[in-house]
């Protein structure tokens, strides 16, 4: 299956708790006119960024993110907002995780 293309690839799924300290959120922005390519282009190259989609609504992308501690999240989330094209974002950060 692999040879002929229809198995493309392998997710490797983690316990959630596995890390208490691990510091999870979900980052709800906002871009500016046409410039969502530049904008995606840039996040994905943020090591801290674990998934980004776009979506339908308020929001025009939901990112992700991951955090060894506060003092770094603090600092993701200011590197994030300081991205060209970046209108607005809103974030909330997981407390529990009920079923994967």
């Amino acid at each position: 299956m692999e040879a002929t293309s229809i198995i493309t690839g392998y997710t490797v799924r983690i316990k959630p708790n596995l890390n208490p300290q691990l510091i999870q959120a979900w980052m709800s922005i906002m871009v500016e006119g046409n410039k969502a390519q530049a904008v995606i282009k840039e996040l994905r190259l943020d090591p801290a960024i674990q998934t980004l989609h776009t979506t339908n609504g308020k929001w025009d992308l939901l990112v992700e993110i991951q955090s060894d501690n506060l003092v770094n999240f603090d600092l993701i989330l200011s590197r994030i907002r300081s991205i060209s094209g970046i209108y607005n974002s809103e974030t909330n950060i997981l407390l529990s995780t009920y079923k994967i």
